[in-house]
């Protein structure tokens, strides 16, 4: 196995580690909105618009869950997707290349916005901050970037 197919294998399980993880927690969250099912308070909501986990557990399960397990799919082997390429911005790059970021960007405002609503900052949040910002750097680096390449 070449270099550039060693980085652009970490990168599939960057997403499929983020993938996986989000499908479980925000299954878990709309199976039980109240958030007791994963040790969640709804105290922590506190401060947001939302009154249970209901939707930030479907918008976890969908973006950070369903979308980087896509992703993962798509960078392993190359499918078409009509509507990801229409959103591609990179048109030199496939789609998945370029939702790559993408999910890197969307994992970091999350998280972002999770530690703003919730006014804490946790080991949890550094982790995940950190693996938003390694998804980043992966897809960035030139071997990965060519591999994608059309």
């Amino acid at each position: 196995m070449n270099n550039k197919q060693k980085k652009s294998n970490l990168l599939i399980v960057l997403q499929l580690l983020l993938g996986i993880g989000a499908v479980f927690g925000g299954a878990a969250l709309i199976i039980d909105p109240s958030g007791e099912l994963i040790g969640m308070p709804l105290l922590l909501l506190e401060n947001s618009f939302f009154n249970n986990y209901l939707i930030p557990g479907l918008l976890l399960f969908t973006a950070l869950g369903v979308i980087p397990i896509t992703i993962a799919s798509g960078l392993l082997i190359r499918w078409n997707w009509k509507l990801a390429e229409k959103l591609n911005v990179f048109r030199d790059k496939h789609w998945s290349w370029t939702f790559s970021l993408y999910s890197g960007f969307q994992l970091i405002i999350w998280i972002t916005i999770q530690v703003y609503i919730i006014d804490a900052f946790s080991i949890i949040h550094l982790i995940y901050i950190t693996l938003g910002l390694l998804i980043q750097i992966v897809t960035l680096l030139p071997n990965v970037q060519e591999k994608y390449k059309r």
